[in-house]
């Protein structure tokens, strides 16, 4: 279909995975769960849905030209680096922006760069299904059967009586912010609460709508911006973003619209690869259950992720660790506090060691 268009989000730090991921080197480029980068596999994934010539990429002025090298195959141009961090509600904006005035039946969909799908085929039945929803108007998200009790995500509420697996949409009753243990556990038992993707398909033109309904400082924003294809527009890109509201599409618009339906997808190996310890639950493991990305000797030790290059690394009566080694950086932590990597970047942040972020 020549009016269906692919916006990858790309801008984020992935500071939970350092010391791998830095500001000029982020979660997204990296060959996390194998030689593809997670960003490359997001492209593959999406080849035949969405031609690379009609793909477009957000990310921050770090990542752009390391992300233009990783893919050739999307032109230059559409790789942007937003000026400012602004959150999901003006990038998406911005996209909707551009293709509109490029193709006035646009229907795009909204990707996260560094997730793994580890069943595309099913995966992108799904993402025909919304793609369709999405040109009758709709404004569609993917929620995931949730497989535990998760209080780091949000969640969408479905009608009652919703499986997984149809590939009818069903409408989205609310969405559910991240909950607490007990909160989550009976989301679970429910059968009708469904784990926030960050998936979205919608036409351009019901996005910029529903912006000026609900977010018009910054549709007023966007709307000014000179055409994409002007001298002009860079300049008025840098000035004018920062303007722009910082909030999530989900707080701006979603949660605040009418017209949104979800599918509530099955099994389709979906992981946000989240932290180094979901990087170990996806990897193979020797039998006493640890991960090596690199050569490892190891004596009761059990249930490690080793991640040293070329360096040998040798574990004697170790358990349940991460480490992870660059150049420049040795991560040594506990799998258990995983999430909390990113406490460290904050640390190093404050003693300005700008040569480690």
């Amino acid at each position: 279909m020549p009016t269906r268009y692919g916006l990858i989000l790309a801008g984020g730090r992935g500071t939970r995975f350092w010391p791998r991921s830095r500001r000029n080197h982020a979660k997204q480029v990296l060959s996390i769960m194998g030689e593809r980068s997670l960003i490359q596999s997001t492209v593959d994934r999406l080849a035949p849905l969405i031609p690379p010539d009609r793909l477009w990429v957000l990310t921050n002025e770090h990542l752009r030209e390391e992300i233009v090298q990783q893919l050739p195959a999307i032109p230059r141009r559409q790789i942007l680096a937003e000026p400012m961090q602004r959150n999901t509600a003006p990038a998406i904006g911005l996209a909707a922006q551009i293709l509109h005035s490029i193709d006035r039946n646009a229907v795009m969909g909204v990707f996260p760069s560094d997730h793994v799908i580890a069943k595309p085929r099913r995966y992108l039945q799904f993402a025909r299904a919304a793609f369709h929803a999405a040109d009758e108007g709709n404004m569609v998200v993917l929620g995931i059967a949730p497989r535990w009790a998760e209080t780091g995500y949000g969640y969408l509420e479905f009608p009652r009586g919703t499986g997984p697996g149809s590939l009818d949409p069903m409408r989205v009753l609310k969405f559910r912010e991240k909950p607490d243990t007990r909160t989550a556990a009976k989301y679970v038992a429910a059968k009708r609460f469904y784990w926030n993707a960050g998936m979205f398909f919608w036409r351009a033109e019901v996005l910029l709508d529903a912006l000026r309904r609900h977010l018009p400082k910054t549709a007023t924003i966007l709307a000014s911006l000179p055409p994409f294809s002007g001298r002009r527009f860079p300049a008025a890109l840098a000035h004018a973003f920062p303007l722009c509201e910082n909030i999530s599409i989900d707080y701006a618009v979603l949660e605040r619209a009418k017209n949104v339906v979800g599918l509530a997808c099955d099994d389709i190996g979906w992981n946000d690869v989240g932290s180094w310890n979901a990087v170990y639950e996806l990897l193979p493991k020797d039998r006493d259950g640890n991960v090596a990305r690199s050569l490892m000797v190891s004596a009761e030790s059990r249930g490690n992720y080793i991640d040293a290059g070329n360096k040998l690394v040798a574990l004697l009566g170790a358990s349940n660790l991460i480490v992870v080694d660059t150049p420049d950086a040795l991560l040594i932590a506990g799998r258990d506090r995983a999430q909390q990597v990113g406490d460290l970047v904050k640390l190093l942040e404050q003693n300005k060691r700008e040569d480690l972020l």
